[in-house]
């Protein structure tokens, strides 16, 4: 299936409309980082990506026993590196599964969670490009 198409526009300062195919979500800095607060921060888009699809791997293992999905609930938080470059330096996760799965169940259900494509990709380092579109003003004597 191929990943869907994502762009992301400038609305005002450091808020940013985020296009996925046919749906939209704002990002923006809180208050206290000069943000307007008008949406998660992308890193939160970020770690909300690996714990929505932890929980979906999680729940297509369940559907496949016939078993409901309504309770199946990822909770997570995050720590940022405290030295340069920035980024998010550990993730923890927890997965709440429906009451009444025996133990195997519950085992199985969190190796299935684990094959989440997200995971894989954070464990695999994805080669990530940023280039300049065609039409971008190259500005003289500004160093990027």
């Amino acid at each position: 299936m191929p990943a869907a198409m994502i762009t992301v526009d400038g609305i005002s300062g450091s808020a940013y409309r985020v296009t996925i195919g046919r749906h939209q979500v704002v990002v923006d800095q809180p208050l206290e980082a000069g943000g307007q607060d008008l949406g998660p921060t992308p890193t939160d888009l970020f770690v909300a990506g690996l714990a929505s699809c932890t929980a979906y791997y999680a729940g297509k293992f369940l559907q496949r026993r016939d078993i409901p999905t309504e309770d199946v609930r990822v909770s997570c938080d995050y720590s940022m590196a405290q030295s340069r470059p920035s980024r998010v330096e550990s993730i923890r996760l927890r997965l709440d599964l429906p009451a009444g799965l025996s133990d195997e169940e519950r085992a199985a259900t969190l190796r299935a969670a684990d094959k989440c494509s997200v995971h894989h990709s954070l464990q695999n380092n994805p080669d990530v490009a940023i280039t300049l579109s065609s039409n971008a003003p190259v500005v003289a004597g500004r160093k990027s």
